[in-house]
């Protein structure tokens, strides 16, 4: 193919990737975001911390453990394994002009990248820092006409200055507040009385901006999408499992996903894509391309839908849309992402994309469960359950049938595909993932409550797990907090 031929459709963007001669990375703690895009494209190769599957997957590559100071994010993680010597010269020794993507990655991991001559395949980290700024947020979705749901953005000194903000604008004193930076599920405040209010004070007061929320009774969804030159491609409109204590100790916290045909009415669907369309075209204007999420919130009463987070970048979702069947019938939404930064000439049909997308024909029924130590104890692993397919018995029992790396080895809603996150060694402390259940067929009933079958795979892993008590002194890390891998 020339070099600066215009790639027309869909079967010319996936030959060229088949045939990708330049080497891609994705960096990460895990390979788990990007599972499977391996398969889409030649050369591309995971360098990951974890290493979830025993040395069986042929394309991840995790360096042994070398003295680093304790991570606090995964840019940490990232910026330690760009200075690896493992990775640096696995990277060099595979030739090529290096490309690198990421999950999370900042301005050092730019500067290191660099270093090794390789180019980041994402915005500057100085504009997704901007963008990932939950304030900033609201205000340009109100550029794009995509609404929040009723707030007000103010610095917060105490209670009584908060119920004034509120009242002002006639959000009442049930509130939601949530500052800009973070995961949801540790930055989202629920107040209704002063009591409430001083449990989080140290959060809340000189943390700058606040928004502050009226509280509605609401179901959370997930939407991701690609802002390329041609316009922006939608993904379809997932459920998130949220704040089940089965699976997470955070209230509020994401613990996962569920994507099928019906999941919401025509009408909330449609209205979902058009937003996130409407709001990938603003981030254009603000300079972003790319992978990028939004979460909505639909209010049970009135199903209006809110715009309700931005990740601009790929995430915890990111698996379950590049699994889809309109994915695999065309081609993964990540590659998109690939295209728009491989300086390829292409040109697509954008509105004949997202209409065949949106079509539920081609939704098929996935759920994914993080699950996370849910218990406030530290101890230490001994034994863990392997990464692969696992079956249910009869009786309820989850027992190992055989180790794959794919969830598409998945045959049944008897099977899962479990990807093993803490190993033995590792330490189990409130939060930790311990790892990611992905299951045919739906998580939760209608209702947004887990099903009978959910519940029985979770307790079938977790007892997977052994520990044992931890005697000496804690690591820093394990004793002050933890950090999601998604």
């Amino acid at each position: 193919m020339p070099a600066r031929r215009k790639l027309k459709n869909i079967s010319e963007v996936r030959r060229y990737f088949h045939r990708f001669e330049e080497p891609v990375y994705f960096v990460s703690a895990t390979n788990f975001n990007l599972l499977g895009l391996d398969e889409w494209v030649k050369n591309l190769k995971f360098i990951s911390y974890v290493d979830c599957y025993d040395g069986q997957h042929p394309n991840v590559f995790c360096p042994s453990e070398q003295p680093h100071a304790e991570f606090q994010s995964i840019e940490d993680i990232n910026n330690y394994l760009l200075q690896h010597k493992e990775v640096i010269d696995y990277i060099e020794r595979r030739g090529g002009k290096p490309k690198l993507i990421f999950l999370m990655f900042d301005e050092q991991t730019e500067e290191l990248a660099a270093e090794i001559g390789a180019k980041v395949w994402f915005p500057k980290a100085k504009l997704r820092n901007r963008l990932d700024n939950k304030i900033e947020t609201v205000r340009i979705g109100n550029k794009a006409g995509v609404p929040s749901v009723p707030n007000a953005l103010s610095r917060i000194t105490d209670y009584q200055q908060l119920l004034k903000v509120a009242l002002k604008v006639g959000l009442g004193k049930d509130l939601v507040l949530q500052s800009a930076y973070g995961d949801s599920g540790h930055t989202t405040f629920f107040i209704k009385s002063e009591a409430d209010f001083r449990k989080h004070q140290h959060e809340i007061i000189d943390q700058g901006e606040i928004k502050v929320m009226k509280r509605i009774n609401c179901r959370g969804a997930a939407i991701e999408a690609c802002a390329t030159k041609e316009g922006t491609i939608v993904g379809p409109l997932m459920t998130e499992l949220v704040g089940f204590k089965q699976l997470t100790p955070y209230r509020g916290g994401w613990c996962g996903n569920e994507i099928f045909a019906n999941a919401f009415s025509a009408r909330v669907r449609d209205q979902a894509r058009a937003y996130t369309f409407a709001f990938g075209e603003q981030l254009r204007k603000e300079g972003y391309r790319g992978y990028f999420e939004l979460d909505f919130l639909i209010d049970t009463k009135t199903r209006d839908i809110y715009l309700g987070e931005l990740n601009p970048r790929i995430t915890g979702a990111s698996s379950m849309t590049n699994h889809a069947a309109f994915a695999h019938a065309d081609a993964p939404l990540a590659l998109f992402h690939l295209l728009e930064f491989c300086e390829k000439p292409f040109t697509l049909d954008i509105a004949e994309l997202n209409a065949r997308w949106a079509d539920p024909e081609n939704i098929d029924s996935w759920c994914q469960m993080v699950i996370k130590h849910t218990d406030d104890s530290i101890d230490r692993v001994t034994r863990a359950p392997q990464t692969g397919i696992w079956r249910m018995n009869d009786d309820g029992d989850v027992t190992f049938d055989r180790f794959d790396y794919h969830r598409r080895a998945v045959s049944s809603e008897n099977e899962a595909f479990f990807l093993r996150i803490l190993k033995p060694g590792d330490y189990r402390y409130e939060g930790a993932d311990l790892g990611i259940l992905v299951l045919r067929g739906r998580g939760m009933t209608d209702r947004f409550t887990l099903t009978e079958r959910s519940q029985r795979w979770i307790e079938g892993m977790r007892k997977q797990y052994l520990a044992q008590p931890v005697t000496g002194e804690l690591p820093e890390h394990v004793a002050e907090h933890a950090f999601k891998f998604q």
